[in-house]
C-alpha cells in the first residue's frame, strides 16, 4: 500500500469531521505536552544539573546524603561528580540521553503510579552502568585492579564477588537513605515549586 492511500481516508471525511479530529488531535498534544512539563522533562532530559532529579520527594534523601557525601562536596567546588556522570553511561550520546530518557519516563512511571520503594535499589542495568562509572572516574586505580584480575559488574554477579559499593557504600549516599531515615530531606532538597495556581490552591485546601 502507498503511502497516499493509506492517507485517503481524508478524502472520505465531511469538512466539519477533519476540524473536530484536528481539535481533538490539539487537545491530546496540548494535554500531553503540559504533563510532561509539569513533570518538568525538559529539565531532566537536557540538563546536567542535580537539582533537576528532585522533581518527586521520593528522591530527595539520595540528593541529601549525595549533598553531604564526599562527591557532593567536591560538586560544589565545580570539580566532581553529578547524578548524571555515575547513573548515566557515557559511552556515546545515543546512550546518554537515551538512558535519561528511559530511566527518567521508569522514576515517573513508579511515582505516579506510587510503587516505588522505601528503599530504592538499582537495578541490574543500573547497578553496571554506575560501577563502568566509577572505573571510567577512578582510571588510575582501576587500571591497578585490573593487573591484579579485578572484574566487572556482570562478572561479579555471577561469581559472588563484590562490586566497588560493598566497600565504598557510604561514599556517594551514606549507609542510611531512605525515605523513613531521612524524613527531613525536603527541608534542604531544592524541590520544584508546586505549579498550582495560588487561587486553586487555596480552593483546594
Amino acid at each position: 500500500m502507498k503511502l497516499k492511500d493509506f492517507f485517503a481516508f481524508k478524502d472520505w471525511l465531511s469538512y466539519r469531521q477533519k476540524v473536530g479530529l484536528l481539535v481533538i488531535a490539539g487537545v491530546v498534544c496540548g494535554l500531553g505536552g503540559l504533563f510532561m512539563y509539569l513533570l518538568r522533562a525538559h529539565t531532566y532530559f537536557i540538563g546536567d544539573n542535580p537539582s533537576a532529579c528532585v522533581n518527586c520527594h521520593i528522591m530527595t534523601p539520595y540528593y541529601a546524603t549525595w549533598s553531604h557525601s564526599s562527591h557532593g562536596r567536591i560538586d560544589n567546588q565545580k570539580n566532581g561528580a553529578t547524578c548524571n556522570d555515575c547513573h548515566v553511561p557515557h559511552q556515546n550520546l545515543a546512550f546518554y540521553y537515551g538512558f535519561k530518557a528511559v530511566d527518567g519516563l521508569k522514576h515517573t512511571v513508579y511515582f505516579v503510579g506510587h510503587m516505588e520503594h522505601q528503599a530504592i535499589k538499582a537495578e541490574t542495568l543500573t547497578g553496571q552502568v554506575v560501577m563502568d562509572n566509577c572505573i571510567r572516574c577512578h582510571t588510575q586505580l582501576n587500571t591497578e585492579f585490573v593487573k591484579t584480575g579485578r572484574l566487572g559488574y556482570m562478572q561479579q554477579l555471577a561469581t559472588g564477588g563484590k562490586v566497588c559499593w560493598d566497600c565504598h557504600r557510604n561514599v556517594p549516599h551514606g549507609g542510611m537513605n531512605s525515605l523513613m531515615a531521612t524524613p527531613n530531606a525536603e527541608g534542604v532538597t531544592p524541590l520544584p515549586p508546586s505549579p498550582v495556581p495560588e487561587w486553586l490552591q487555596k480552593m483546594m485546601d
